[in-house]
């Protein structure tokens, strides 16, 4: 397929629409391409895994593996990442909590890890890719909720409990929370309420955690992440705070 010379400096979304994930493919080959060689191959590696693992996956109208690319070429253009280890965990920050019983029959214990997927997973992400690696994507794993609480406020609590000790993950996190959440309004259907009313309340804590001095990201960065949190909260806030039209039923 033939790419446009300026498809390093188009939108990520641009890119979806008009090229999808072959496109977003060539992308992520011309981000790494800032690498050496043995980087390059453990990136391409892990990009391998994410398609092999979410091969079947779909997020609304394209294939979840989309995704994942545009978190890992964000991290890469938009955050200047350089840590290999960062990159891997933001394309496969989802592997552990989808596919953990597949992730972990490629470990050589196998599920065993005490009855445990999730632990079995994350050591199997360990013995392929690093310990540090299994870390990150373990602080951006939601756990098992309580089916008694609002899942909602258990989200919020698990994310700014987790990525409290953990600076790379918060920048992982951030570039899944930033494709979601300003890209809420590529979903269709009857989720995008939903989606907003779980995305909008960790705005203030992402933003209170990406400030952090200990956050490994420059100012500028810092400041364009902070410009993409404002952008998804206008979002949330057209999504959730339309007026009633007139005539409407307001439920009273």
């Amino acid at each position: 397929m033939d790419f446009p010379p300026y498809l390093a400096s188009m939108p990520m979304h641009a890119i979806t629409e008009i090229h999808g994930e072959p496109g977003l493919r060539e992308r992520f080959r011309l981000e790494i391409g800032a690498f050496d060689e043995d980087t390059r191959a453990r990136l391409t590696a892990a990009l391998d895994l994410a398609a092999e693992l979410h091969r079947d996956d779909r997020r609304v109208r394209e294939p979840y593996l989309n995704h994942l690319l545009r978190v890992a070429i964000r991290l890469m253009h938009h955050y200047q990442v350089r840590d290999a280890d960062v990159i891997v965990a933001g394309l496969l920050h989802d592997a552990v909590e989808d596919h953990p019983a597949e992730l972990a029959g490629q470990h050589r214990a196998g599920p065993a890890a005490g009855g445990d997927p999730t632990a079995a997973a994350l050591a199997a992400l360990a013995e392929r890719f690093g310990p540090r690696v299994a870390r990150l994507v373990g602080a951006v794993t939601n756990p098992v909720y309580d089916p008694g609480r609002d899942r909602h406020a258990q989200y919020r609590e698990h994310v700014a409990a987790s990525l409290d000790r953990e600076p790379w993950a918060r920048v992982v996190k951030v570039s899944d929370f930033t494709d979601n959440g300003v890209g809420l309004i590529h979903t269709v259907g009857p989720k995008v309420h939903s989606l907003a009313a779980k995305y909008r309340p960790l705005v203030p804590v992402l933003r209170e955690l990406v400030a952090r001095s200990d956050t490994p990201l420059a100012p500028a960065v810092k400041e364009h992440i902070f410009g993409q949190l404002d952008l998804a909260e206008e979002r949330f806030a057209a999504i959730l705070d339309r007026p009633v039209e007139a005539g409407a039923p307001t439920g009273r």
